[in-house]
């Protein structure tokens, strides 16, 4: 026979509840009912926050993009530097036309190698210094989302890093059997041309990654001041730790209450009906 039912007042275990989510998500405010204009100022400043996150992971893409096109460039002209050695070696009469002709051999062996740099030169399917590995036309350009905004955008121009953009492309089909000392010194002149074109390449390549790297470190700047903002909404570990303490123990006083109220009541009952 039950006579009565001691229940506990449920505040009780929705303050316990709501101390226990705070602890657990790390935010003061999880839901309207807790603070509609902080929740959503709260989330709001997190979305901005996660946006900074990924236009920085954006720019430093295109700074490893940037700089793998440098370090390809980079042995392109090492390469173009021996080219033209090998040309002024050619250019002079005390080479034999033999000596000439394995020069030239060398030196399109060298071309080639400079064109398999440009075809095989890619970042996430992307060919940097051509249009595709069997498209030796001028690359697309690239466009960085640097921020958060639909205009922020920082682009690099299309490029043509191989013996037909920088006007190599004769030297690579000259015939060995007619390459004299004048064809070598006029070639002189398309190599150093060719270096001043890879020079402007390389120069707009390091002017892009100056950009993506300026525009990294304003980034993180405004992430992290995005971050100490929103932080007014974190939960206070301490505090709510304390609070959940307790909570914890007025549900347990008011749980072993409530068993023994039940368990006077029934007594009585018995002794009444006894």
């Amino acid at each position: 026979m039950q006579v009565s039912n001691n229940t506990i007042s449920p505040n009780v275990y929705n303050n316990l509840n709501n101390t226990l989510n705070k602890i657990a998500t790390g935010n003061s405010v999880n839901q309207s009912s807790d603070n509609a204009s902080s929740l959503a100022i709260a989330n709001n400043l997190l979305a901005q926050a996660n946006g900074f996150s990924q236009a920085i992971e954006n720019t430093n893409s295109g700074i490893a993009l940037t700089q793998i096109a440098q370090s390809a460039t980079n042995s392109q002209s090492e390469i173009l530097d021996t080219v033209k050695e090998k040309l002024s070696q050619a250019s002079t009469d005390t080479t034999s036309q033999d000596g000439r002709g394995a020069l030239l051999k060398d030196i399109k062996g060298l071309i080639n190698q400079f064109d398999q740099i440009a075809s095989s030169t890619n970042f996430s399917g992307n060919t940097l210094l051509q249009n595709s590995p069997n498209d030796p036309n001028k690359s697309q350009s690239l466009q960085f989302q640097a921020g958060i905004e639909n205009s922020s955008l920082i682009e690099a121009t299309g490029v043509q890093s191989n013996s037909l953009g920088l006007g190599l492309d004769a030297l690579k089909n000259q015939d060995p059997a007619t390459f004299s000392a004048d064809d070598a010194r006029n070639f002189l002149d398309d190599v150093d041309n060719a270096l001043n074109g890879l020079n402007d390449i390389r120069s707009e390549l390091g002017s892009t990654q100056n950009q993506l790297e300026s525009s990294t470190k304003n980034l993180m700047s405004q992430r992290n001041t995005t971050l100490e903002a929103r932080s007014v909404y974190d939960t206070d570990y301490a505090k709510e730790s304390a609070t959940f303490s307790k909570q914890n123990i007025l549900a347990q006083i008011g749980a072993f209450s409530a068993a023994q109220s039940n368990n006077i009541d029934q007594q009585s009952v018995t002794r009444l009906l006894s």
